[in-house]
């Protein structure tokens, strides 16, 4: 079986609580307060993170390749594009995510008036630049649900708990980030605290 160490409230442990039941399969999560982290996290993570993904003698950490895993050994339903254009252009793009978006949660995680204002800014202005897909295609990539939805969902959930305001231009990302909100996977991955992030 296979067993996450999970923050109730990390974003990136969201991401993957999110895969798991997505799959519908076998696992168990293991929570992890953030502010008092067991020992073992550090043994098993250099970096003294959150998620952590244990199976058998397999440790993995960072949500992307946690997700990735999961989504190899579990292949239905499929995240990842089945074609190797569209599933370059899908890390691609999640490492965009990573880089112009998640980089500045780091900020707002840890609470400094100054960093946390110019991180709200910038998470801003590159979530209403991807606004504009979400007039043309229903996901990320098209029709079909895939890694990018969950990677980003966890963010959209947060955006009143770090103070983001949009405004209308982003009309058509919320429609979106709606859709994402009421799939029953997305439901069951929150934590009671991630339930009141959101107002």
């Amino acid at each position: 079986m296979m067993n996450l160490y999970s923050g109730t409230t990390c974003p990136f442990s969201h991401r993957c609580r999110f895969v798991l039941y997505e799959k519908g399969m076998d696992f168990q999560i293991i929570d992890v307060d953030l502010y008092n982290k067991p020992e073992d996290i550090a043994v098993m993570n250099p970096y003294n993170r959150v998620p952590v993904l244990v199976e058998r003698d397999l440790i993995l950490y960072e949500s992307n390749i946690i997700n990735e895993y999961i989504d190899e050994r579990f292949p239905h339903p499929q995240l990842m594009p089945a074609d190797p254009v569209m599933r370059a252009r899908a890390r691609l793009m999640l490492c965009t995510f990573e880089r112009d978006l998640f980089e500045h949660v780091k900020a707002l995680e840890a609470g400094k008036e100054k960093p946390s204002e110019k991180a709200r800014t910038l998470i801003s202005e590159q979530l209403i630049q991807l606004s504009t897909i979400f007039t043309r295609t229903k996901h990320m990539l098209g029709d079909d649900f895939t890694m990018l939805d969950v990677a980003i969902a966890p963010l959209l959930w947060r955006l009143d708990h770090y103070g983001i305001k949009l405004g209308k231009t982003a009309a058509p990302l919320m429609k979106y980030a709606e859709r994402i909100f009421s799939r029953p996977a997305f439901i069951e991955a929150l934590t009671p605290s991630e339930k009141v992030m959101r107002k």
